[in-house]
């Protein structure tokens, strides 16, 4: 009887034991059942997320179309120029951005750029201390020039802005060239007749020739590019060199960090020679260096 007993409870006891270890092989097959199922779903999450496209910010570009070889409208209606084909550049090499060229005067640019109209002024801007009042500019130039007096090539009498005191001189109106003109006469009792051009008026060479006006302002790469039949010329030292740089608005993050962006490409156009190549090619020097080759 006793032994019949304790057969018993050895059989009881073996069961128990087998059945913790079928729970816990169970527990087991549970756990690596859930990651075996768990790593296919991560796994098509982590590819999904590759899949899909990175996020591209649309930035809107103003440029004009009155400005020869730099941002113009050519004889087949393409918006074209050094300045236009610079910027589609540089949109190639930041798949971040996505660069909206919309075209307008040139008086209208920096308005349009503070009301949020647009996010960045392409339009061989110069930097000076006016306009860094009020805006934002990138650090790495992407051209630089010299201003100077033009007149016509029979005129003799003018060398300097003083000897355009009673003078009509000719300029774009928020141009670097007025600043210069309009700091002038802040000084000199308005003793400058400066007059405004209409923004898309190309008659630079025509009103000086003519004598409509006595003379204008101009960078030293514009004079080959506005006046081929050479009915202009240069004179006197220059009145201001200035680095040619992107506008943005001031204190803003956004506007900093595509700036920043910006200042990269730049650095790769310069090193891979594209810039210095672009420059030649449309505006007949490089003027991507501080000395105009």
């Amino acid at each position: 009887m006793k032994k019949t007993i304790l057969l018993a409870n050895l059989l009881i006891l073996t069961l128990a034991i087998a059945g913790c270890g079928t729970n816990n092989n169970s527990a087991n097959s549970s756990k690596s059942g859930n990651a075996a199922e768990a790593a296919p779903q991560a796994s098509a999450e982590a590819s999904a997320a590759a899949d899909e496209p990175a996020k591209v910010t649309k930035i809107v570009v103003g440029t004009g179309t009155g400005f020869p070889k730099v941002c113009f409208i050519d004889e087949n209606g393409k918006l074209t120029g050094f300045d236009v084909e610079l910027i589609k550049e540089i949109d190639n090499r930041l798949p971040q951005y996505e660069f909206d060229l919309q075209t307008m005067d040139f008086s209208n640019l920096l308005l349009s750029l503070e009301t949020k109209k647009i996010d960045l002024v392409a339009h061989v801007m110069e930097k000076n201390p006016e306009r860094e009042q009020k805006y934002s500019f990138n650090k790495e130039a992407y051209a630089h020039w010299r201003n100077r007096i033009v007149v016509a090539k029979d005129n003799d009498s003018i060398h300097s802005l003083d000897d355009l005191k009673g003078k009509k001189v000719l300029t774009g109106a928020t141009s670097a060239e007025a600043q210069i003109l309009e700091n002038y006469n802040k000084e000199h009792d308005n003793a400058i007749n400066i007059v405004y051009q209409n923004g898309a008026a190309n008659d630079t060479v025509s009103q000086i020739s003519s004598g409509r006006v006595d003379a204008t302002l101009a960078a030293d790469f514009v004079l080959p590019i506005i006046d081929p039949q050479n009915k202009l010329k240069a004179i006197g030292d220059e009145l201001s060199s200035a680095d040619i740089l992107y506008v943005f608005r001031k204190n803003d993050a956004d506007s900093q960090k595509l700036s920043d962006a910006i200042d990269g490409a730049i650095k790769e156009l310069k090193a891979d020679g594209t810039l210095g190549k672009l420059s030649t090619e449309w505006l007949g020097a490089d003027v991507t260096a501080t000395t105009v080759k």
